[in-house]
């Protein structure tokens, strides 16, 4: 899909989120999307809907309490987080593979403090109701995690079903899990090693970037492709939901290509 252009500024804005809603691919241990409709156009002369939903599916942003008692709810972060310059990260990535300190030291355009970091491993394309979009993806190193930490990001994102490589959450050998039973088997009948041994930590690099307060957003999809390697501004807000664990976000990136663009001061008066 092409760029949406407002007519009036000229700001270019590209859909970055999967679409939300009945038959959205879930999380394996979680529950689908029930939908209900309660009123009708043609008995009642309004439709009205009633939802039953975790908020960890399509895309949606997790926040510190998601896996830290006592830490902050999506809306109780402050609103700079999810909303300011970032970059989009192009590192393509397969079956299994580990996103590392090495791939976002020589990624470009290069991470910056106080950045919105979204990262384009491709496994979007695979976004499906399967074992291979939730249980072979890649995943982030808790030595990358903490090397955004150290960076001083405010906001990381994946293109994945998940943070943490799946065989380090409960889609594997961990605690809660493995939700996907055949995974660890797999894992050991593909690569000849022992996941547990492999990935020894329960989610350890969403644990990471949880507790230094990095809200992380999860199944980045849409047009992200379009904005590869590329500076720009993001939209990623949640409800005000001060307890929330988690929040279906619509995830935007923005450019201003004349470099013309200003917000209204606030002080003109309109008559």
């Amino acid at each position: 899909m092409t760029a949406i252009i407002d007519p009036v500024t000229g700001l270019k804005m590209y859909e970055l989120s999967h679409p939300w809603g009945y038959n959205a691919p879930t999380f394996p241990g979680y529950e689908d999307v029930k939908l209900e409709r309660i009123t009708y156009h043609a008995k009642h002369g309004v439709m009205t809907q009633k939802f039953t939903a975790t908020m960890h599916v399509s895309t949606h942003v997790n926040a510190p309490i998601h896996l830290i008692p006592g830490a902050k709810g999506v809306g109780s972060i402050a609103m700079d987080r999810f909303f300011g310059s970032g970059v989009v990260l192009n590192l393509p990535k397969k079956k299994w593979e580990v996103i590392t300190v090495a791939d976002l030291e020589k990624a470009t355009p290069a991470i910056e403090e106080d950045d919105i970091v979204i990262i384009n491993t491709g496994w979007h394309h695979r976004y499906a109701d399967s074992q291979e979009y939730f249980g072979h993806a890649p995943g982030l190193s808790k030595e990358a995690a903490q090397w955004l930490v150290a960076k001083k990001v405010k906001l990381v994102g994946l293109d994945t079903a998940t943070i943490d490589h799946p065989l380090a959450t409960s889609l594997g050998p961990h605690r809660n899990g493995p939700q996907i039973r055949e995974l660890p088997g797999h894992y050991k009948e593909v690569t000849g090693r022992d996941a547990k041994k492999d990935f020894p930590e329960w989610n350890v690099a969403h644990k990471t970037l949880l507790a230094a307060g990095i809200p992380t957003i999860e199944n980045v999809g849409g047009d992200v492709d379009s904005v590869n390697g590329k500076r720009t501004t993001f939209h990623a807000y949640p409800w005000l939901w001060k307890d929330g664990d988690a929040c279906v976000i619509r995830l935007m990136a923005m450019f201003d290509s004349k470099g013309d663009y200003r917000l209204e001061s606030g002080e003109r008066v309109v008559s």
